[in-house]
């Protein structure tokens, strides 16, 4: 095996980040695990046993607790830093956007584009003075597609894979290797948040209410026989021994296919299969209020 790295991985309380940092840590690195639920870290962190994972609080919201886990990480390290940074953190809410409060819009942008870049930024500057390092951003095929009432999700996935796109360039000069890993369907906690959201818009206007019930019907079918996060864990394992890794990382990688099937098909054919799909259709679609 390659020398052990440090590695800080967001999101780490449940779902992939705690998969891939448990996954790593049995590889012999030496991990933080970061989040804001206190207990959810304790728990990981029993769960390690004597492995070399370490919990730290992390808001990626917070610009204080950034700097705060910037500081720890340095002190607990003798001014080094970590090897590698997994932006993880992130979740999904499922409404339409006609529908979606201000508070969900910037919620969602909050966490899965300001927190990922501003996270990075207080990072980088150790692994830019050493000349090595790497970033992993996770964001999701929806980055690579647009679904109907998931829109505001999948502006956010886009915005990481123009944002890592440009990183990539703008660090390769100071030996620092920047990739996505784009997940498909992930049995996590992820579907419940989705759901949540789900029930909730579903009952706020009536005109959308069958297309919610559909679309809560179809995530449910394709969270059902999805993989478990390890394969994400092993995915993000394979980067970082990489001496060179890839741009993009699609996993698991049966979604490739999916992903060029929606690239070849014409757009008008792509949103009469949504709109059957979703009920999105003059047939099931009601005047608001009725």
């Amino acid at each position: 095996m390659a020398a052990a790295k440090i590695v800080l991985i967001t999101g780490a309380t449940a779902g992939i980040g705690r998969a891939t940092a448990l996954h790593l840590a049995r590889l012999g690195h030496r991990v933080f695990a970061t989040g804001r639920k206190i207990d959810a870290l304790a728990e990981l962190e029993k769960e390690a046993g004597d492995l070399s994972l370490e919990s730290l609080s992390l808001d990626v919201t917070d610009a204080a607790s950034i700097a705060a886990a910037v500081t720890e990480v340095h002190e607990r390290t003798d001014g080094y830093g970590v090897d590698m940074l997994v932006n993880n953190a992130g979740f999904g809410y499922a409404a339409p956007m006609e529908l979606i409060s201000g508070e969900d819009l910037r919620g969602q942008f909050a966490t899965n584009v300001f927190g990922l870049v501003e996270v990075t930024q207080a990072f980088l500057p150790q692994m830019r003075a050493r000349g090595a390092g790497k970033v992993v951003n996770v964001s999701s095929i929806a980055g690579r597609i647009a679904l109907p009432m998931q829109g505001i999700y999948c502006a956010t996935k886009h915005a990481v894979e123009a944002l890592t796109d440009a990183l990539r360039v703008e660090v390769s000069s100071f030996g620092i290797h920047v990739s996505l890993v784009e997940p498909g369907p992930i049995r996590t906690n992820f579907e419940s948040t989705v759901t949540s959201t789900v029930n909730k818009y579903q009952a706020l206007d009536a005109a959308y209410a069958p297309s919610m019930a559909a679309y809560g019907e179809v995530a449910a079918r394709s969270y059902k026989n999805a993989p478990g996060p390890a394969c994400i864990a092993k995915t993000v394992a394979r980067i970082l021994r990489k001496r060179r890794p890839g741009a993009r990382y699609v996993s698991p990688r049966m979604n490739i296919l999916g992903i060029w099937i929606m690239g070849l098909l014409p757009t008008r054919l792509k949103d009469w299969v949504a709109r059957k799909l979703l009920k999105l259709t003059p047939a099931h679609m009601l005047p608001s209020g009725k």
